[in-house]
């Protein structure tokens, strides 16, 4: 099976056939306490897709707890990331780039010194953005990549700790603590007892732990997703996406419990992890077993929405911030890679008028999921047909989406490769494994009614709107106007008489 990019992690993602129309590319510039990121966007859209993605690790921050200074070495690292970072947007043509930083260069006595010259060397001001903006933006940031978020946000740099309420799309009161990955370590002493003991005393009074029992807890930064690739590892989990990962609470402080007390080199799969990050792992434990301990969530999800997702969220009017970015992703990729994206959205309300007639149980959820199989439905025609399936599969289960769960990845993939595989066959069972029965199920009978759209409709705009599929008197019924009744044969039959079989319906088609 293919294995899935991080695209908080890696170095460049694009889809591949063309870019969307209408659209300038921006960039944004996080110069952080542990790393320094230039994140490229196609453009300013409400599902906005990374089209390159580099970091530098340069511990700006390390020392700073202690020290009340940026470390030379420290300095001299991120300014040179960020003269290749102005030319690297000058090569891409991207005249829309803010830079942004964070606690590093905002507790350091030399924080303004260092940021004149990071100026200058990516060539534009540099926006300093305070503790309790950053819990804001870092909260937009989940709001946009997580459907209907209901929790609190917890991003963890390597200078601060940042924690915000959110539910849906309301963002609290934030704060932000000096419990930075780097922070701590250097805060402690590098003791470990003394980082439990200043985590401790430090969360005793942050207010937004007090509303998390029984919620989500979403966390947010480079040290958790490499304690949750490294807990994916561990597992023997069948996806590599970060976004939307789910640790049980108890799991988690077992986990964090594990990377404190242990040698991180001899942690399972700690290769995955980059030299630089390694030491920064067990304070970032110590930090994520003391929020669970104090705000008893329920779970932990890993969310690659943050503060630059957040930045790019807070410029959208509030039309496109209240479009669904599940839908709207599935939408650009119908555009660019389907045969012909109108029949996409015939595909939609077609099979609305199946499901409303056959009374299958379908919750406001599972709507939302099947919509965005229908515009996806097409999106691997281009490759050989022995290997649509597969391509369809891993391409939905791994690729660069936010707005959805794992288990909703699982059932968008299974559903597009049954409509190429047929019901006799079966997808991945690692992969089916992240889905309920519901939603196995489900993405079954959608397989089987694609594949009926497609062999009838050609994946032509224009045609299934004159085309009836609906469950009449214990029926299904596919009613062919008089002009197209020569498209009634023995493989639409075929086709047909799959998904009456999946629904418990005997088929039949009618001229009409």
């Amino acid at each position: 099976m293919a294995t899935s990019r991080d695209y908080g992690e890696e170095d460049e993602m694009g889809k591949g056939q063309g870019r969307l129309p209408n659209t300038r590319p921006t960039a944004i510039v996080d110069i952080g306490s542990n790393s320094v990121r230039l994140v490229a966007y196609e453009g300013l859209t409400r599902a906005p897709t990374p089209i390159f993605n580099e970091k530098a690790l340069c511990g700006l921050g390390k020392g700073v707890a202690t020290t009340g200074a940026l470390a030379e070495e420290g300095m001299a690292r991120a300014l040179d990331a960020l003269r290749r970072f102005k030319k690297l947007c000058q090569l891409m043509q991207i005249d829309d780039v803010r830079p942004v930083a964070t606690a590093a260069a905002r507790d350091a006595a030399n924080g303004a010194l260092f940021l004149s010259a990071a100026s200058e060397a990516i060539g534009c001001p540099i926006e300093l953005i305070s503790g309790l903006r950053e819990a804001q933006l870092s909260a937009l940031g989940v709001v946009s990549t997580v459907h209907k978020a209901d929790g609190v946000v917890g991003d963890l740099g390597g200078g601060s700790l940042e924690l915000i309420d959110v539910k849906d799309d309301d963002v609290g009161k934030g704060v932000s603590l000096k419990l930075g990955s780097l922070a701590l370590m250097d805060s402690s002493g590098r003791s470990i007892k003394n980082a439990q003991r200043i985590a401790k005393l430090e969360l005793a009074e942050a207010a937004p732990l007090d509303f998390l029992r029984g919620r989500t807890f979403y966390a947010v930064g480079g040290t958790w997703r490499s304690l949750a690739k490294l807990h994916m590892r561990q597992c023997n989990y069948p996806l590599e996406v970060m976004h939307g990962y789910v640790i049980p609470a108890r799991d988690a402080v077992d986990f964090a419990s594990l990377v404190e007390r242990v040698d991180t080199e001899a942690l399972v799969a700690v290769g995955a992890i980059s030299a630089q990050r390694r030491p920064s792992l067990a304070y970032g434990a110590v930090v994520l077993e003391e929020i669970i301990r104090r705000g008893k969530p329920s779970k932990v999800v890993i969310s690659i929405g943050g503060l630059r997702e957040g930045l790019l969220y807070d410029q959208l009017d509030e039309e496109k911030r209240s479009r669904d970015p599940l839908l709207e992703a599935a939408r650009e990729y119908n555009l660019l890679r389907s045969r012909s994206p109108g029949h996409g959205e015939d595909m939609i309300a077609w099979s609305d008028a199946f499901m409303a007639s056959s009374h299958i149980d379908e919750t406001i959820e599972e709507k939302r999921l099947r919509h965005a199989a229908c515009l996806y439905g097409d999106i691997g025609w281009r490759t050989s047909p022995d290997y649509r399936s597969e391509l369809a599969l891993n391409l939905l289960a791994n690729t660069p989406m936010v707005g959805v769960d794992h288990p909703g990845r699982a059932f968008l993939g299974m559903a597009v490769a049954y409509r190429h595989l047929g019901m006799d066959e079966d997808v991945n069972p690692q992969i089916r494994s992240l889905a309920t029965p519901r939603l196995m199920d489900r993405a079954r009978i959608l397989g089987a009614v694609q594949r009926v759209a497609y062999i009838v409709s050609a994946s032509m705009p224009g045609v299934l709107p004159r085309v009836k599929m609906l469950c009449v008197r214990g029926k299904l019924v596919l009613t062919l106007p008089p002009d197209l009744a020569d498209l009634a044969g023995d493989r639409l039959n075929g086709r047909l008489k799959q998904l009456g079989r999946l629904i418990g319906r005997a088929p039949s088609i009618v001229i009409g």
